[in-house]
């Protein structure tokens, strides 16, 4: 009989994950506690903009036209236990208030209001970043509180989506890793992803901390290249150089590789800074603190780039304080082709210079209705020519497709001054500068 598949949290990771579940071929009820959520995923619609994900989701939902109807949300942690034979958690795990240590009780919410409803052989799948050592705890925590006590396996799945590509990543994977503890949930999961195993994904099979590990390395292996680059974009601005140039020659250096070598503003989202913070936290309770001491440099330098783009807008400007200057910024969201506002390096220096006098409009493809909630006291603007109207400076920080195809001349006709800082290393430079602007990048301070 074919597996029916439970997916616990609808937010980005989950609503991703269960209609790619359904894609593949799987009946699969989504659950949420938040019941304006599941009426909008049973509507076919989406909380969050990722490309693709809303056809998706579409194609699948029970009582939309011409769907496959694979796919149901609910409420109710009932419904849920009695229709799941593999149940994934997909909740999230945010940084703790006034700490490094990542907040734990969602997910520990979801394990104990599963567990009761567990009567029958089950897999419940951990695909939430959680420090390591919390799957060894969680199966003992299950297998105490479900009906089918031991019936009720444990696994580690974590997830690798990159935001703006999270459809495919979740349908074809680089790689699917699994922690467990016996051959059963391997074999289940070999079953659940075995289109993407038929495609060539590798599957690789480790015990739970492993898998817990593997998240949190490799998004501090990818913060350590990020902020690599921008302290070499530090070192450029003072003796001269140019940081873009610089990662062309080591990025054929095959050891070391083209990608995540663009120096600019640093990273933000929802999983690098706190996985990061979380990781040195967790390192710190096992006793090996020293080991990853390296990463709080790494953060340091991410978060300095921001105070560096304020103090090269204020340069920009003559030197002086920001009051009576306008200053437009094109970019809200921490990467394009999201919504995503969460610790996003463009809406915290819009911010910083707000709160120090200036006029600041910001335009975003996406991501405005966000952004207004986090800082309503900025201005918008529904095009990026309303934004720069009038501007004495413009600030490139997010490298939306859009903002690399603006015409240059177009844009000179409205601002006040023609002057732009590119905190993403993403425009032409040399076309910016024929239509009479004055360009500067990080990194980069006469090239």
């Amino acid at each position: 009989m074919a597996l029916k598949i439970t997916v616990i949290g609808t937010g980005y990771l989950g609503a991703t994950h269960a209609a790619a579940m359904a894609e593949l071929g799987f009946e699969v009820l989504g659950l949420d506690v938040v019941p304006e959520k599941i009426e909008m995923l049973q509507r076919g619609e989406v909380p969050m903009y990722e490309p693709g994900l809303e056809e998706l989701l579409r194609r699948h939902v029970a009582g939309i036209e011409g769907a496959s109807g694979r796919l149901r949300f609910t409420t109710s942690y009932e419904e849920a236990g009695a229709f799941g034979d593999v149940h994934f958690i997909c909740v999230n795990t945010p940084q703790k208030h006034g700490e490094y240590a990542c907040d734990m009780s969602y997910v520990e919410s979801a394990f104990d209001a599963l567990a009761p409803h567990l009567t029958r052989p089950a897999l419940v799948v951990g695909k939430s970043t959680v420090p390591v050592g919390s799957a060894a705890r969680l199966a003992e925590r299950l297998a105490a509180a479900a009906p089918a006590g031991a019936a009720v396996e444990l696994a580690w799945n974590p997830e690798f989506l990159r935001e703006g590509f999270a459809v495919q990543d979740t349908l074809h994977p680089d790689r699917i890793v699994v922690g467990v503890a016996g051959e059963r949930g391997e074999e289940l999961l070999r079953e659940v992803y075995a289109t993407p195993l038929a495609e060539g994904s590798p599957f690789i099979v480790m015990d739970y901390p492993t898998s817990e590990l593997v998240k949190t390395s490799a998004n501090s292996f990818l913060a350590t290249k990020i902020s690599f680059i921008n302290a070499m974009a530090e070192v450029c601005e003072a003796a001269d150089g140019d940081v873009v140039k610089l990662a062309e020659a080591i990025g054929h250096d095959e050891r070391i590789g083209k990608k995540y070598l663009r120096a600019g503003i640093g990273f933000g989202g929802g999983c690098l800074p706190k996985d990061l913070r979380a990781f040195m936290a967790r390192a710190g309770e096992l006793g090996a603190d020293q080991a990853l001491t390296f990463l709080r440099e790494i953060d340091s330098i991410n978060m300095r780039r921001r105070g560096h783009m304020v103090e090269l807008t204020r340069e920009a400007l003559g030197g002086g304080g920001f009051l009576g200057k306008r200053v437009a910024v094109l970019g809200a969201t921490f990467k394009p082709d999201s919504d995503d506002v969460r610790d996003s390096p463009a809406l915290n220096v819009a911010g910083q210079i707000h709160l120090q006098g200036g006029q600041v409009t910001v335009y975003d493809p996406k991501g405005m209705e966000n952004a207004r909630r986090v800082f309503p006291t900025l201005s918008y603007a529904d095009t990026a020519l309303d934004a720069v109207r009038g501007a004495d400076v413009v600030l490139h920080l997010t490298e939306w497709r859009e903002f690399r195809e603006l015409d240059p001349a177009t844009l000179g006709d409205v601002v006040a001054e023609r002057r732009i800082l590119d905190g993403r290393n993403a425009l032409d430079a040399a076309l910016w500068r024929k239509a009479g602007w004055t360009y500067r990048a990080l990194g980069r301070p006469s090239a």
